[in-house]
Parts: structure tokens; C-alpha cells; sequence
């Protein structure tokens, strides 16, 4: 029996490089359709909020994709440790934020969670998707193949840099 991942894919697609995570939500789920049976649920929404704690339950792994204007290009991969922050109650959330909300509502530990954060340059309304972030996107697609094909913690756990 394969893994449960929840992956998340969040931003507004309507402000420049912020549609990355959505964008690379869509490639996963049209890779799910030739992987069948890999156990990836995605989940799509503009912001992260206290409702996607639930979509945790029962997982073994998730995963955050989101556009930074701070990470290093093209992209960076870190471990998410659930954290009340200053989002934790606003209605949008970090993913530490949702991961502590998960740990509360279910008196248990979440499943290992990573962030996929990548970079991104302009964020304002109604502009396209910058060639960078293109690039980004690219790159970001190819190690997420081999994570998802793998789908084991201790692999995930192996790839933070």
C-alpha cells in the first residue's frame, strides 16, 4: 500500500509569479493521471487556512507549494515544523500555523510535512507569470517528479538541503 501525501498548492494565480504553487499543483495532478495508485491527494486553494489541518488527517506526508520572493532560486526544500506563529489567527495560515492547529485538533503529532517554496519575482496583480519564475517552475517540477515517484519519508527527509 502506497503513502498518503497531501500536497497543497496555494497563491492567486492572477498576481505574476504567485500562481506558482497552483501552476505546480496542476502538473501533479496531470502526472497523478499516468501514476495512478501513488496515494497524492492535491488540495488547491488561494491561501492556507485553518480547515486544511483536516485534510491532514490520516496522512503520511504533505507537502506545501508556494512562490517566494526570499528563497534562493530556483527553489528550496525544507522541513515544516508545526509552530504557532502570527498567522495562527488570521485567515491565512503558514504551514507551521496549519500543522499546529493539526497537532491540536487531533491530540497527535501531523505527518512529516516539507515546503517547496519557489522563487518568484513579481507579485502584482494581473501580470503574467515572469520568465524566471518559468524556470523556477521548471526546475522545481523535476526534483518534485522523483519525491512523489519515491514517496517515502525517509527519502523526503534525505532531500532537504
Amino acid at each position: 500500500m502506497s503513502a498518503r501525501i497531501v500536497v497543497f498548492g496555494y497563491g492567486n494565480p492572477s498576481q505574476g509569479d504567485d500562481a506558482l504553487g497552483p501552476l505546480l499543483l496542476e502538473r501533479v495532478e496531470s502526472w497523478l493521471v499516468a501514476h495512478p495508485g501513488l496515494g497524492v491527494e492535491p488540495v488547491a486553494d488561494f491561501q492556507l487556512q485553518i480547515e486544511h489541518a483536516l485534510d491532514l488527517q490520516g496522512a503520511d506526508l504533505a507537502l506545501f507549494l508556494d512562490a517566494d520572493m526570499a528563497c534562493p532560486g530556483p527553489f528550496a526544500f525544507r522541513r515544516a515544523i508545526p509552530h504557532q506563529d502570527a498567522t495562527f489567527s488570521t485567515h491565512a495560515l503558514s504551514p507551521e500555523a496549519v500543522l499546529q492547529v493539526c497537532r491540536e485538533v487531533n491530540g497527535a503529532e501531523p505527518p512529516p510535512s516539507y515546503i517547496l517554496s519557489i522563487r518568484g519575482q513579481r507579485f502584482e496583480l494581473g501580470e503574467p507569470l515572469s520568465p524566471a519564475a518559468s524556470s523556477h517552475l521548471e526546475a522545481a517540477w523535476t526534483f518534485l517528479q522523483r519525491l512523489l515517484g519515491d514517496g517515502r519519508a525517509e527519502a523526503w527527509a534525505e532531500a532537504v538541503s
